[in-house]
């Protein structure tokens, strides 16, 4: 583990080398990044003019909702930061035959193909996200118990490693294909839903997106439960979430991984 650990950071000093030799590079991806965000933000405050929260009944007023946009954007860009920029290259790698020098190497394939590349500028929405989590939880009626802020970053990982799970198996994808060029917009795709809170999907429609999203594929878990635990107070049947995200992600890790290895079973380099 520290000899993964050491190479680890070696990736991402050389990264941040890379950004900061081109510094203006690296300033105008995290200011349109910033950009994108803030104009979301505005919109929710205009959402929050006509209605005093997201769907009726469902308790997301201003500041808990506030606090779920945080956490999905401390989630988020903690995987665009540190796992999608090299799965994004992997496509590249596979019509090029460049996975044939990572197969070579004595080190785990997976690790080498989804963390050797860090992009920085994707970590300015997760300082957004902390900071409006600071702003949302100082004007909430409540103060999280001690429970919630020891359970909070543990579901955060569990947010991240269900995030992570789908990233290797679109990545696996690419091996069987050949050329995926539409990762990137097929992840926007079906992250998207996890962007609201699990309860506005209801009804004759909603339910059927909410159960997908759910138990086959757990997307609406990863932003949901952590949220619902820091800007919500505490229940016996906020356990059951807890638990089950807990689950969806060792669960999620493992399948990942079984797909991942079967794929590069049937890789053929492109030399051959």
């Amino acid at each position: 583990m520290g000899r993964y650990l050491a190479i680890f950071l070696t990736f991402a000093r050389a990264c941040l080398v890379r950004d900061m030799t081109f510094r203006a590079n690296f300033i105008l991806e995290s200011v349109t990044s910033l950009g994108w965000m803030s104009m979301n933000l505005a919109f929710y405050m205009l959402v929050f003019q006509f209605t005093p929260e997201i769907g009726k009944g469902t308790g997301w007023t201003r500041e808990p909702f506030f606090a779920f946009v945080a956490t999905g954007l401390i989630i988020n860009s903690i995987v665009q930061a540190f796992f999608m920029p090299s799965a994004e290259e992997l496509t590249e790698m596979v019509r090029t035959g460049g996975l044939d020098a990572v197969l070579v190497q004595p080190l785990d394939a997976q690790f080498l193909l989804s963390m050797h590349r860090v992009d920085y500028s994707s970590l300015a929405n997760g300082a957004v996200g902390v900071g409006l989590l600071a702003w949302a939880l100082a004007r909430m009626g409540h103060a999280p118990p001690p429970v919630a802020w020891l359970l909070y970053p543990l579901l955060l990982l569990c947010g991240v490693a269900i995030l992570y799970a789908l990233v290797i198996v679109l990545a696996a994808a690419t091996i069987h294909m050949g050329r995926n060029q539409s990762l990137y917009d097929f992840w926007f795709y079906m992250t998207n839903f996890s962007r609201y809170p699990a309860e506005i999907y209801a009804g004759p429609w909603g339910g059927p997106i909410r159960a997908l999203f759910t138990f086959v594929l757990p997307i609406l878990l990863v932003v949901n439960v952590p949220a619902r635990v820091i800007a919500r107070p505490l229940a016996g049947g906020a356990w059951w979430p807890v638990a089950g995200v807990v689950a969806a992600a060792l669960a999620a890790l493992v399948v990942s991984r079984v797909v991942f290895q079967r794929s590069l079973a049937k890789y053929r380099s492109a030399s051959s």
